[in-house]
């Protein structure tokens, strides 16, 4: 028996499988996302090229291209092949930000999400660095400029993940748990509580939206950085 678990708890013969209702909420994105590339995809076919796209034609482009100028400064020539995969991570992660307005606890303010999505980014990065330079190569790297300080460089390349997940957990669950606090404190302290709800908005305006969207342009900021790093490696050899 499970007690004060938040989230659906789901018996398959004699195994508990818990959800949490933070991954609950990141497979709802995921789904609403979903139904909106399809739509959207099926607009694009019957869509006329020669007319000015408009309505969610209009809303995608511009999705598309907020895409593109977060990871394209880094990427460069490469954006166009990774667009879809960060687009998509982008899109769930500024929603997920963004859930605390709806009362709803954010996938991102959950650490085990926060580490699966650095993880993602990480493997990609090393993968890429094969890739591109081949294993004997990436190997090397970690013996630069001295064999006795691979160590050091396996930890600094683990230090990414540990990095993007801890930032991104920290400020999230900051601003939910600052926000539940403001709230009990206006049930306390009743003859200022319609003062205390004239400042919420502002509240809600920096914990729910610009330190959500901030923090989405900051993970793959360098989540790209390092991507073109391990790119340009290559070229540097």
């Amino acid at each position: 028996m499970v007690e004060n678990f938040d989230g659906l708890l789901i018996h398959i013969g004699g195994m508990d499988i818990q959800l949490h209702t933070s991954i609950i909420n990141w497979l709802m994105i995921g789904l609403v996302l979903c139904l909106f590339f399809i739509i959207v995809g099926k607009k694009f076919e019957t869509a006329d090229e020669r007319k000015a796209p408009k309505g969610i034609l209009l809303i995608a482009e511009m999705i598309v291209g907020l895409c593109k100028s977060i990871i394209g400064d880094n990427l460069k020539e490469s954006t166009r092949h990774y667009i879809p995969f960060f687009g998509t991570l982008i899109m769930m992660m500024a929603v997920s930000n963004l859930l605390g307005l709806l009362g709803l606890q954010p996938p991102t303010s959950n650490l085990s999400v926060n580490v699966t999505l650095a993880l993602m980014m990480f493997l990609l990065i090393q993968f890429t660095n094969v890739k591109e330079n081949g294993l004997v190569n990436r190997l090397k790297q970690w013996l630069d400029p001295f064999p006795f300080l691979a160590p050091l460089n396996i930890i600094g390349d683990c230090a990414l993940p540990i990095s993007l997940s801890l930032r991104l957990f920290g400020n999230l669950l900051a601003g939910t748990i600052i926000m539940g606090l403001f709230y009990s404190l206006l049930q306390s302290v009743w003859p200022f509580t319609i003062l205390g709800y004239v400042v919420t908005p502002f509240l809600h305006f920096y914990f729910d939206i610009f330190s959500g969207l901030i923090q989405t342009y900051i993970f793959f900021t360098l989540a790209s950085f390092f991507l073109s790093e391990a790119k340009a490696s290559e070229e540097e050899a």
